[in-house]
């Protein structure tokens, strides 16, 4: 059987192989469940196996790669213009087999586990971040009902809330008091469940040398290395950097038709996680960190002065971003006077 390459649409119990030949032709296209998946696999010549980027498919590509295939993960918006006919499983299949042979795609590198070690636990912490936020909303309006209001920021709320339940003269009935002191202890204990897990991510990324490197980078901090080091890996599914800037949807959208291109705001296309914490650092550099960086201070200023503060945030996330590409792939350290130098 000379199969050219294999198209599979994951599931969670039943999966469905599409295989074509040379000459593009369906040679089956059947269901296989998930007990039978790896042997059915193992018995097929070693060939090119197309997925979508979705759950579950990193480890059936490490699973793939360990048998000798090729795996080629494919983000979905580029599979759903390809699906003919009716929405099923056999159309899914065969639509990502023709997705997969288009010149220029580029596919998703299947994770290794440490990426996704790391990858998890920045999911984790995120959720008790989410978690946190949400226990100082509710308590800032459930003490407001009762005219009790408390200063912006969390620590300062958590340092005050005590008072408040100890206060004999605000309005607090015995139930308010009572919630509003579990409502604490939960806070307390989510953000101490925040520290853990950064913890736990510093430790697991900082067996890599690029996680130090990407640090001295400014906005860059243990949070932002290690999310990118998770995202990017080693690097070597891009050509340039501004491919990663692309990736992460920090470059202009831009429409164009007879001639006329317009620019418009960024894409915010791939990861929203990553992008954030991106945009967050520069934000802080440029607050904290331009004043006293004469390099940083010098290119950025007229770029404030002359598209504003937010868009001169994005303009350095996305140097940084191609900066990070570069010394991962090369090993070099960052140099901040070439990095920052004025341009002729």
């Amino acid at each position: 059987m000379n199969i050219k390459l294999l198209g599979i649409d994951l599931a969670k119990n039943v999966f469905q192989l599409c295989a074509i030949n040379q000459a593009n032709k369906v040679l089956f296209n059947r269901s296989v469940r998930r007990d039978k998946l790896t042997t059915a696999i193992a018995q097929l010549p070693i060939t090119t196996i197309a997925m979508e980027s979705c759950s579950s498919a990193h480890y059936w590509g490490r699973v793939f790669n360990q048998m000798g295939h090729q795996v080629h993960l494919i983000p979905a918006q580029h599979v759903k213009p390809f699906v003919r006919g009716n929405k099923n499983d056999a159309n899914d299949a065969l639509a990502i087999c023709e997705a997969a042979q288009r010149p220029g795609l580029h596919t998703v590198p299947v994770k290794t586990l440490a990426q996704q070690d790391i990858q998890l636990l920045h999911r984790l912490r995120q959720r008790q971040v989410q978690h946190s936020t949400a226990l100082a909303n509710q308590i800032r309006s459930l003490g407001s009902e009762y005219g009790v209001l408390f200063p912006s920021g969390i620590k300062a709320l958590i340092s005050h809330l005590p008072e408040a339940l100890e206060d004999g003269n605000h309005s607090l009935s015995p139930v308010a008091r009572f919630a509003l002191a579990e409502h604490l202890q939960q806070l307390i204990q989510t953000r101490q469940c925040i520290k853990q897990w950064q913890q736990r991510i510093e430790q697991l990324a900082s067996q890599y040398p690029t996680f130090r490197l990407l640090q001295t980078l400014p906005g860059f901090g243990p949070l932002s290395a290690s999310a990118y080091l998770a995202a990017i890996g080693d690097g070597t599914q891009f050509r340039c950097g501004r491919q990663v800037s692309a990736w992460l949807g920090l470059v202009p959208r831009h429409q164009g038709s007879g001639g006329s291109v317009q620019l418009q705001g960024m894409t915010k296309n791939g990861d929203r996680y990553l992008r954030s914490l991106l945009i967050h650092g520069a934000r802080a550099a440029i607050t904290r960190h331009a004043k006293h960086c004469e390099p940083l201070n010098t290119w950025v200023q007229p770029l404030i002065q002359r598209r504003g503060f937010n868009k001169a945030v994005v303009a350095l996330a996305n140097k940084l971003a191609r900066i990070g590409w570069v010394m991962m792939t090369t090993g070099n350290e960052f140099d901040l006077q070439q990095a920052f130098k004025p341009a002729r």
